[in-house]
């Protein structure tokens, strides 16, 4: 009786400390903003959130179509970067950045390795982006948003980088320690210039698509949106 006692309080300890650290680690990363480091790219592509956000549908959800140019913020190990890859054919091109270029030489080794000649990677700054004006059909984030420190400064370079009525699409997951509520994003994003298109999913996880919309239509209302 005692060695099942002590299982139990074993196996109700976990989850407990599951959670006070997870919660432990958003309180911090609250005050001290900072990219995920490069080690852990692998342990954040797990089965759960691969389950959750399936490879393959997240870029039909950020609405990806063939032959878009996109820009990828925060790749990670590349595994969504290829699935958008193939999603835009090779009439199209994603192009990557991250601040880490060990996380930057990932995607690129990736895309080698599965043969994928329409993905380049690079190191770049989110506040300063080295691209044109109206370069790209849509810009994707997956978890990523959270990590920046002043994310509407961001969005407006997005906005810049992005033809007229391109897409910003962010996806978000509860587990993640810099998880944002919807409503938050689409207060930021509204601030710089983009209305919300579409919206789908629940507190746990969700997806955003936004569209930078041309000055002659920013008079028309904002669509109905639910709160999360």
């Amino acid at each position: 009786m005692g060695n099942l006692r002590r299982l139990l309080a074993v196996l109700l300890a976990i989850p407990v400390g599951l959670i006070a650290l997870h919660t432990t680690i958003r309180i911090i990363r609250h005050f001290y903003k900072f990219p995920i480091p490069e080690f852990l790219a692998g342990i954040i592509d797990n089965p759960l959130r691969r389950r959750i956000q399936p490879p393959g549908e997240v870029p039909v959800r950020h609405g990806i179509e063939p032959g878009m140019r996109v820009l990828e913020v925060g790749p990670g190990n590349g595994r969504y970067t290829m699935a958008t890859a193939r999603r835009v054919g090779e009439a199209g091109c994603v192009v990557s950045i991250d601040i880490e270029p060990r996380m930057v030489q990932r995607v690129l080794c990736r895309a080698e390795a599965e043969e994928l000649s329409n993905v380049e990677a690079r190191v770049a700054d989110v506040y300063d982006l080295p691209f044109d004006d109206a370069t790209f059909d849509a810009v994707t984030m997956i978890a990523v948003i959270g990590e920046i420190p002043e994310p509407v400064q961001a969005m407006c370079e997005f906005y810049r980088v992005l033809k007229p009525g391109g897409r910003l699409a962010l996806s978000e997951l509860l587990l993640d320690p810099d998880y944002p509520l919807a409503r938050t994003l689409i207060r930021r994003a509204r601030e710089a210039g983009f209305r919300l298109k579409d919206q789908i999913g629940n507190l746990f996880h969700y997806t955003l698509v936004f569209e930078k919309i041309s000055l002659e239509r920013e008079t028309q209302p904002w669509p109905q949106t639910m709160s999360l």
